[in-house]
């Protein structure tokens, strides 16, 4: 098969991938690093190498992490209860529907719904529902950096490499 078809399809997921760093239902910073992967494939590694593959994969790695640890601490640090967390992911899913208001306060809305689900206080579940958003906010933030870092240091090595 002609590689021009393969450096295409790497091209596509990348380009999903890095939608996908702030929507909830793609895995977003794992397209972005088969995407790399593939293109470095491709060109049979000439101009990429496993360094640079090893580091993609560790800041996808650090990606995923910093996802969860801003998500948990968000909602930790305003007392949310998983409920919550839960109920921001399905708000955020289901706010994808909504265009850019609904991916804003799909998480937050969420968030608080899980929390009065726990039978909590709506002060409680409004200030919960803003840490978990705020959570996957910075998440999200975090996730979108790292992924654009990744095609930052392959298009350096793809660069100098050749």
């Amino acid at each position: 098969m002609d590689p021009l078809v393969f450096q295409v399809v790497a091209v596509l997921l990348v380009i999903a991938g890095l939608a996908g760093t702030v929507l909830p239902v793609l895995p977003g910073v794992a397209f972005v690093f088969a995407g790399l992967l593939l293109a470095a494939w491709a060109d049979g590694f000439q101009r990429v190498g496993a360094v640079t593959i090893v580091i993609l994969g560790l800041l996808t790695a650090l990606a995923v992490a910093a996802d969860f640890a801003a998500s948990a601490l968000g909602a930790k640090r305003m007392g949310a209860s998983p409920r919550a967390v839960l109920g921001a992911t399905l708000g955020a899913i289901v706010g994808i529907f909504f265009g850019l208001p609904g991916l804003v306060l799909g998480p937050f809305v969420g968030a608080v719904a899980g929390e009065l689900a726990a039978n909590r206080k709506l002060l409680h579940a409004g200030r919960a529902g803003l840490g978990t958003w705020l959570g996957l906010l910075l998440g999200s933030v975090a996730k979108l950096t790292l992924a654009f870092l990744m095609v930052g240091v392959f298009a350096t090595a793809w660069l100098l490499g050749g």
